[in-house]
């Protein structure tokens, strides 16, 4: 089998760099910050422990995303050199009885707020690779995967349900950034009570938005824009004329003030709040490549893509700094920020849901 990502930003040498970043995260067990709370002496334990699937990359929710990478690499290269090693530690970490604890603890009491709403979704996005992947052990993977994806799709509904407002934070609370990932595996997994609650919440939260500003953003610890996290969850909700009309409201003047975009600067990598920076570069890029799929308008979507393009250059060179801090994470905002611009550059549109 061959590569299908021969050329472009994702091409086997940055495959094969974040594959190795990412690797070697994932079965790294410290330093780690969990989100845990401490009930009783029963639950002082170690990260392994607790998370024998998603022990490593520091954080739960690394852990998450950073299996979903070693997947997505794999369909894209299945022969690159770490191939076999990578395919080993998804099996391992993917075992039944590993995800069987993993959900015993997501369904414990006290625990039904774990990792809301960013780890969620980075759970539903790897399960959907999963879902569409053609590795062999995919299937297995897949039915061990899918009660966890479950379990949250229904926590999710039921929290949406109680918000009366959304969080519009540059980072793991954003509300928007959950549900566009939500979407997108409702949409590939054929759930159609998923996707209409998920729906309805995004428009009660996000349809009534006007005159927002681009001025406020960057905040100094962010990895995500709200504002383009709401476009690009709208971009999933609405038809695509409703869509435009929408936009035109929320952002007036939007294609040349997203197009003109000045990347964030990052004046330090080894500060764990700083090198978000470089996160909301490769998420901006990869934002700006998918709102551009979703445009009629060849001008603006040109211009759009290249804003990304711009994102991209800013911070892609910077994913290995040797500082764990950084390396943990920033290989998946790297790799969807390539497949994005790939994928727009190629002349493929996602568009709307409509």
């Amino acid at each position: 089998m061959t590569s299908s990502k021969p050329s472009g930003l994702l091409n086997a040498a940055l495959a094969q760099k974040i594959a190795a970043l990412t690797l070697a995260g994932v079965t790294r067990e410290f330093p780690h910050k969990p989100d845990h709370v401490i009930s009783g002496p029963a639950d002082l334990l170690l990260p392994r422990q607790l998370h024998p699937a998603f022990y490593g990359c520091y954080d739960w929710h690394s852990a998450v995303h950073s299996h979903w990478v070693l997947v997505e690499l794999l369909q894209h290269f299945p022969n690159m050199v770490i191939a076999p090693d990578a395919e080993a530690v998804l099996d391992k970490h993917f075992a039944a009885a590993s995800l069987s604890q993993e959900l015993d603890y997501l369904q414990s009491p006290g625990r039904e707020a774990f990792e809301r709403p960013y780890g969620w979704a980075w759970l539903f996005r790897l399960v959907q690779s999963v879902k569409v992947s053609t590795l062999p052990a995919a299937a297995d993977w897949r039915m061990r995967l899918k009660p966890l994806a479950d379990c949250l799709a229904d926590r999710m509904l039921s929290w949406l349900a109680r918000q009366t407002y959304p969080v519009r934070s540059g980072t793991h609370s954003n509300t928007a950034f959950a549900m566009g990932l939500a979407l997108d595996y409702a949409y590939e997994s054929g759930l159609r009570n998923f996707e209409q609650g998920l729906k309805q919440a995004a428009s009660r939260l996000f349809g009534h938005d006007r005159n927002l500003s681009i001025s406020t953003e960057p905040s100094g610890g962010d990895f995500l824009s709200p504002l383009l996290c709401e476009i690009d969850l709208m971009r999933r909700v609405l038809p695509r004329e409703d869509w435009a009309a929408w936009l035109n409201g929320l952002l007036p003047d939007w294609p040349g003030k997203l197009a003109a975009w000045v990347p964030a600067s990052v004046s330090d990598r080894h500060d764990g709040q700083g090198v978000h920076l470089d996160g909301l570069n490769l998420s901006r890029a990869w934002h700006l490549a998918e709102i551009a799929a979703g445009l009629d308008d060849r001008a603006a979507a040109g211009g759009l893509w290249c804003a990304g393009r711009v994102h991209w250059e800013a911070s892609a060179s910077f994913l290995s700094t040797g500082d764990f801090l950084g390396e943990h994470w920033l290989g998946t905002f790297a790799l969807q920020a390539a497949l994005s611009l790939d994928r727009e550059s190629g002349g493929a549109s996602r568009g709307t849901s409509g």
